[in-house]
């Protein structure tokens, strides 16, 4: 089947044709027919299966065939995606495949100057590609009308909401024109689902058609998976052997902590291997320098984290390491679904010590297989250690004064403003007010957002909010 039997127009075969893509993926093949009937859709996708063409170019034909209402345009499309680098890559795929067709975009996204932003706003766009924090940013300023809008697009709506992204979609989804039959078209995007996805789709899609194509929560078929046991302080050692030893030109490697993507960077590039770590504390100036580097060959090694990594487009990715396993077994999935794209094959290598197991039992419990165990030579795990937990629970504290049950008083709920900021606790009743102790404890950030603690996992720190 060709792109042109699917009911695309004449431009959007070609500037399909001229990126050198004849055939369309399976997801592209059942969406693109739907999408241009007008359907609301719930996707199953994997990375790497060609679903960012496959909501793009409908998108782009649709809006083609109708001309904006008034003299100035207003947004008549929105795509929310979580990270910075996705929404670049899903703009610039749009000015791709519209290349040839009167429609214009804008990207916007935290960590840059948002005046540039403002300026190609106001000279009126037809496609706006955003992540949640900086759209509200815009529509809290005035900068964004989006009283048009005739396309909604989540795009990774299971990273969306992983990242704590739920309250800023529903302030969206609130200031939007109605959907549903003769309105809004709303198309949702996800790797995975999960029962929260479900409530999402619920409350937004229409009627929606159900594409599915590949396994729910299973890995790329064309990925080779494999773990090394190692002991976790020679993690570091292993990893520099086997990207020397089996010449490796190009490895994304995942790390838990921004903390430590920066320490495995530096250390790699003390072993002669040219390494940039990527992650929410980087400039995004730095993040797009790393990236590009990467896919240049400039850099051999790209330490990221989960956040970070998510949405990140590289062709014919070879390697991925998971230097320490993920706690959330789905974002296993995601992290391996970086290599095997669009066909080719790729090879996924978990490092793993001890104190990893019960992660590795739960990722295979997830995905229905055993990872194969491969002991390298000379890095066989000293079995004299014992397991400790990755994430310790944090110490009871001492009855303060006022408790009269003598023991440890339960944390009270932060509150928190319109602007996000938390707000001064009142006592409760029968407390008196303390003075702040003194000494080094970590104070919570007002520019952190976390999920609500009935839904983490055993061990599973909050997730945090990037954009």
């Amino acid at each position: 089947m060709s792109f042109s039997e699917l009911g695309l127009m004449a431009e959007l075969v070609c500037a399909v044709s001229e990126e050198g893509y004849i055939h369309p993926t399976p997801v592209q093949k059942q969406a693109i027919p739907v999408i241009l009937a007008g359907k609301d859709v719930l996707a199953g996708a994997q990375t790497g299966t060609g679903k960012t063409a496959g909501f793009t170019l409908p998108l782009l034909q649709r809006l083609s065939k109708r001309e904006p209402v008034g003299s100035r345009r207003p947004v008549r499309a929105l795509i929310l995606t979580p990270t910075r680098e996705l929404a670049a890559q899903v703009a610039e795929c749009v000015v791709t495949y519209g290349k040839h067709l009167p429609l214009k975009s804008a990207v916007v996204f935290g960590g840059v100057n948002i005046n540039p932003q403002i300026a190609k706003l106001r000279r009126g766009v037809d496609i706006l590609i955003a992540t949640p924090g900086r759209l509200l940013d815009h529509i809290g300023q005035k900068t964004l009308d989006l009283s048009q809008l005739e396309i909604l697009v989540l795009d990774e709506a299971d990273r969306m909401l992983d990242m704590g992204f739920i309250r800023d979609i529903r302030k969206i989804m609130a200031l939007l024109p109605a959907s549903g039959r003769d309105g809004r078209q709303n198309l949702l995007f996800s790797a995975t689902f999960s029962e929260e996805i479900r409530q999402l789709a619920s409350g937004l899609l229409h009627e929606p058609v159900h594409i599915e194509v590949a396994r729910r929560n299973t890995t790329v078929e064309t990925v080779a998976q494999v773990m090394h046991p190692v002991d976790r302080v020679r993690k570091q050692e292993l990893l520099s052997h086997l990207i020397n030893s089996q010449n490796w030109r190009q490895v994304l490697v995942f790390m838990r902590t921004k903390h430590g993507a920066n320490k495995l960077a530096k250390q790699l590039e003390t072993d002669g291997i040219s390494s940039a770590a990527i992650h929410g504390n980087k400039s995004q100036g730095a993040r797009t320098k790393a990236l590009a580097d990467f896919k240049t060959g400039t850099v051999r090694v790209l330490v990221a984290t989960d956040i970070a990594a998510r949405g990140l487009d590289i062709d014919q990715l070879p390697h991925v390491v998971n230097f320490e396993l993920p706690n959330i077994p789905e974002d296993y999935v995601h992290r391996i679904g970086r290599t095997g794209r669009a066909g080719n094959e790729g090879e996924a290598i978990s490092l793993v010590c001890i104190d990893e197991r019960e992660f590795l039992h739960d990722i295979e419990r997830l995905i229905k297989h055993e990872i194969p165990s491969v002991v390298i030579e000379g890095f066989k795990p000293d079995a004299s250690i014992k397991a400790e937990p990755i994430f310790k629970k944090q110490e009871q504290r001492a009855p303060r004064p006022g408790n009269s049950t003598g023991q440890a008083r339960r944390p009270q709920r932060q509150e928190r403003g319109k602007n996000g900021n938390q707000l001064e606790q009142k006592p409760q009743p029968g407390q008196g007010q303390h003075k702040p102790r003194s000494g080094n404890a970590p104070q919570p950030s007002a520019n952190t957002r976390s999920r609500p603690l009935q839904h983490a996992r055993p061990g599973q720190r909050p997730a945090q909010r990037s954009s």
